[in-house]
């Protein structure tokens, strides 16, 4: 499609809206989060219907493909981010790399500019000379199967002109274009000359333009954009320009009290809104919500969808880094990971897993605190100070929100004591207070699956009964085996208890420390600590301890039964 003279585009006009039907409907993405879509007659000038994205990539060999030595081997969604390098990592092509990341898709990358750049804004920026950056696009797109090709900042005509030529040689499936020319600290990234190569060049093959207010007003001439209206028309006129849909990016538009952004695909307008996240940490989020589009097209979702989650993934990010500081000018970079806090935001780092720590195992149980008038809290505190050596959170009947909140508390009451805290089951609990680890029965999510979701530096604990359960479990990555019942209880209904010859087997076969649970109170501890096999480092308790008028007082006699009898034991 030819380029349109911006002085031909009546901004202000909105006489393509005279016919448009109303569709009247809200639809509820997420909390807090609305899609309000306008449908609209096709202008007289559309071009035709283009093939989804996610079709063009069921149309292709599918997740799994054939290597040349005929293996089959799982193919993973690529992206090829195009853009500047930002020392201070915030943007560029850092903040595509994490966006990528986050979303679990392969990213690789080619420099087009090294800046000198921090929180306080872009002290200097050098150009990659153009030949290295098309020796830089061959290297990747000529071998690594790119599914998706994102662009930054393209700062010479000339790199406009390589990346076009390149694209032709190298077909992708989509082109996400986010024409930087300002960073949102307001310093000037591509001078105009640059604006002509976006015109003729990039905007008619591009699948999505993903322009913010002022890359808008560039493209279109220097236009002042200042209501959702205005962002409206500008879709419009930039969609005349060729691409096949348009994303006007409205988190600077002062008129809302929403984040406001205008999606355009030629036939219907769709208003996003989302929470405005008040916080100085928003250096990157242009860069972070196009890749995020890009991202989700290279695994096969539709544009809408693309454009969708990647509103709400950086709404999430940027509401989760909201507090956090580096740097010390006036726009910080954000958390893509949403991990930045997590071993900050309680008093004290956790400290690495002691097979040690098996030694007093205290598995709390919401029935017996509720029976006692007792918090899951203040029965936390009291057996650590009671000499708890781990705690574990076994909730089964407690509400899911009440739950996490307690599960926060006891966090940091473990934290300060230095004491690690597991949650019995619930992954998603786990993840929400940041707890230590998790346990996990045989019926379970598998230890492997619960790696992947925590990351390496989590306590995985699993129940064993047998030495084959045991020994899937260290093959699977766990850290721990807990084993029983040793002997019959009564918060387990059905379980089926292994006794103490059960129990010695399943230490004397294990490449894992063990702690014996089930049944286990004062008055048997010590005939279980006795059965003489290294592994077994602990028991584990939950009616001996919770059920009882006095937490501390019974935690107090079990540690020192415990002590005394490995004392004995050595």
């Amino acid at each position: 499609m030819a380029s349109t003279s911006c002085s031909q585009i009546p901004l202000r006009s909105t006489s393509f809206l005279k016919n448009s039907v109303l569709s009247g409907a809200t639809h509820v993405l997420s909390k807090g989060f609305y899609l309000y879509s306008v449908l609209i007659h096709p202008p007289a000038n559309s071009r035709a219907p283009q093939t989804p994205i996610s079709a063009a990539m069921q149309e292709d060999k599918g997740l799994i493909v054939e290597t040349s030595d005929g293996k089959s081997k799982l193919r993973i969604p690529h992206v090829l981010s195009v853009a500047g390098s930002d020392s201070g990592a915030g943007a560029g092509i850092q903040a595509d790399l994490k966006a990528c990341a986050a979303r679990r898709v392969y990213c690789s990358t080619v420099i087009t500019a090294v800046t000198a750049q921090n929180t306080v804004g872009v002290q200097g920026v050098n150009i990659v000379p153009e030949d290295f950056v098309a020796e830089q696009l061959k290297s990747v797109l000529s071998d690594m199967h790119v599914d998706v090709v994102k662009t930054g900042m393209l700062p010479s005509l000339g790199i406009v002109k390589v990346f076009h030529r390149s694209l032709k040689q190298f077909p992708v499936r989509a082109l996400v274009v986010d024409p930087v020319m300002v960073s949102t600290s307001g310093d000037v990234l591509a001078g105009p000359s640059i604006l002509a190569g976006f015109r003729e060049d990039l905007l008619p093959v591009a699948d999505i333009v993903t322009p913010n207010l002022k890359e808008a007003a560039a493209l279109l001439g220097g236009v002042h954009l200042a209501t959702v209206d205005d962002m409206r028309s500008a879709a419009k006129a930039i969609y005349d320009m060729g691409p096949r849909n348009v994303l006007i990016k409205g988190g600077d538009l002062d008129a809302s009290f929403d984040a406001v952004d205008i999606f355009f695909d030629g036939e219907n307008f769709y208003e996003l809104r989302s929470p405005r996240i008040t916080t100085r940490n928003t250096h990157g989020t242009g860069c972070t919500f196009a890749s995020c589009i890009a991202a989700e097209l290279a695994k096969g979702a539709s544009m809408l969808s693309a454009v969708r989650i990647a509103k709400r993934y950086v709404e999430t990010a940027l509401d989760y880094s909201k507090d956090i500081a580096i740097g010390n000018g006036l726009q910080g970079p954000f958390d893509h990971l949403l991990k930045l806090k997590s071993d900050v935001r309680n008093s004290c780092r956790p400290r690495p897993f002691d097979p040690d720590d098996l030694f007093l195992y205290a598995v709390t149980d919401s029935g017996m605190n509720k029976k006692w008038g007792r918090s899951i809290r203040d029965a936390v505190k009291a057996a650590i100070e009671g000499g708890a050596t781990i705690i574990q959170l076994r909730e089964k009947d407690a509400e899911t929100r009440d739950f996490l909140e307690s599960a926060k508390a006891c966090v940091k009451i473990c934290r300060f004591h230095g004491i690690p805290l597991l949650i019995n089951d619930r992954i998603d609990i786990a993840l929400a207070c940041n707890a230590d680890g998790v346990h996990v029965g045989q019926s379970d999510m598998p230890p492997k699956v619960a790696r992947a979701l925590l990351g390496p530096e989590k306590i995985i604990g699993v129940s064993c009964k047998t030495p084959e359960q045991a020994h899937r479990a260290w093959i699977d990555g766990a850290d721990y085996i807990g084993c029983g019942g040793v002997f019959p209880t009564n918060t387990k209904k059905n379980n089926i208890s292994v006794g103490l010859g059960g129990l010695k087997d399943v230490c004397v076969s294990s490449r894992l420390p063990v702690v014996a649970i089930g049944g286990i109170g004062a008055s048997n501890a010590r005939s279980v600590m006795e059965i003489g096999v290294p592994t077994l480092k602990g028991v584990a308790v939950v009616s001996a301890l919770f059920d009882r008028e006095s937490v501390l007082v019974e935690t107090r006699k079990l540690h020192a039964l415990l002590k005394e009898t490995a004392l004995s034991v050595k």
